[in-house]
């Protein structure tokens, strides 16, 4: 959930900017500083910390003047008006990428069917924990977040809840939201065990290395949470484990337990089988990005109503 913050008071100036000091463009999160009158000189018996906080403004030609490092996180809407992202602090490292997990979760929020949305992180992974107005699937909120977000900031989990933790104050109790688990999640694909030892053997390093006890033959590696990084190490590990070279485009190309193990059995799918799976995530791909475009409508129009029936319950 995003909290707008509106427009600063008379004499009162608002910035969002990068690392370098420098603005980011609308929409885009950033750092929020404040400049102006309402700005103290630093914390008293405190240098350290004010010379961390209390930054000289690079927009102003007044002599010693100071913008003010919040530690949150905004971004301007196309309005003008602010929005409140989280904490600077919920940013982090992973696989090499620096990610805030306030713009995923404010990307999450634009869902129609998510009524909160809080992400951290979990262990070497992004979770996302959930309340939602509507059934929800794994594939339904990648694809929604694909056409918003670089892969490597796509949630390798989502937990829905029935209500998010909140603390004494009100806010958000990290401390609270549960384990993540290792349960398979909510899949479009209907789950079907492994079979053949070749398969056996494909889900084994599955769910090894993306930590879920049951992994279907027809679940799709990085619907399960998977991505490139961690593909490289499954592919080491297949290698290993079948005795055999395999070759790394055809986990890409053969992205389920069993197209590939028909594939390294030789009995690779017809081309009317992967004809009908391509046309199947194009189908996806477009309804993610009709999603997008019908968004704002159906929160208008459609989530009102969905509000007013659990009201009337």
């Amino acid at each position: 959930m995003t909290v707008p913050i509106g427009r600063p008071v008379p004499n009162v100036q608002t910035y969002v900017l990068d690392d370098q000091l420098q603005p980011v463009l609308v929409g885009v999160a950033g750092e929020l500083y404040i400049g102006g009158e309402g700005v103290a000189r630093g914390y008293r018996n405190h240098a350290a910390q004010t010379a961390a906080r209390f930054v000289p403004h690079p927009y102003s030609t007044e002599a010693g003047a100071r913008l003010y490092a919040t530690g949150d996180l905004a971004r301007y809407l196309p309005d003008g008006t602010l929005e409140f992202l989280g904490r600077r602090d919920q940013q982090i490292k992973i696989r090499g990428y620096r990610i805030e997990l306030g713009e995923i979760e404010a990307a999450l929020s634009e869902h129609p069917l998510v009524r909160e949305a809080v992400v951290v992180k979990h262990e070497s992974r992004i979770v996302a924990y959930l309340t939602a107005v509507g059934p929800l699937t794994t594939e339904d909120l990648r694809e929604f977040l694909r056409v918003r977000l670089p892969d490597y900031m796509l949630p390798s989990q989502f937990v829905l809840l029935d209500a998010i933790p909140l603390g004494a104050n009100g806010k958000v109790n990290r401390n609270a939201l549960p384990a993540p688990g290792a349960s398979r999640p909510a899949l479009r694909a209907t789950y079907a065990a492994p079979q053949t030892p070749l398969e056996q053997t494909i889900a084994a390093v599955w769910r090894e290395f993306l930590k879920l006890d049951t992994v279907g033959v027809n679940d799709i590696f990085f619907e399960l949470g998977g991505h490139s990084l961690l593909l490289v190490l499954v592919h080491e590990t297949l290698q290993q484990r079948l005795e055999r070279e395999v070759s790394i485009a055809d986990l890409f190309k053969f992205p389920t337990v069993r197209s590939l193990a028909r594939h390294l059995s030789g009995s690779s799918p017809g081309k009317e089988e992967e004809s009908s799976l391509n046309r199947q995530r194009a189908g996806e791909r477009r309804a993610a990005l009709s999603a997008r475009a019908t968004t704002r409508g159906y929160r208008e129009e459609i989530l009102p109503r969905i509000t007013r029936m659990d009201t009337d319950k």
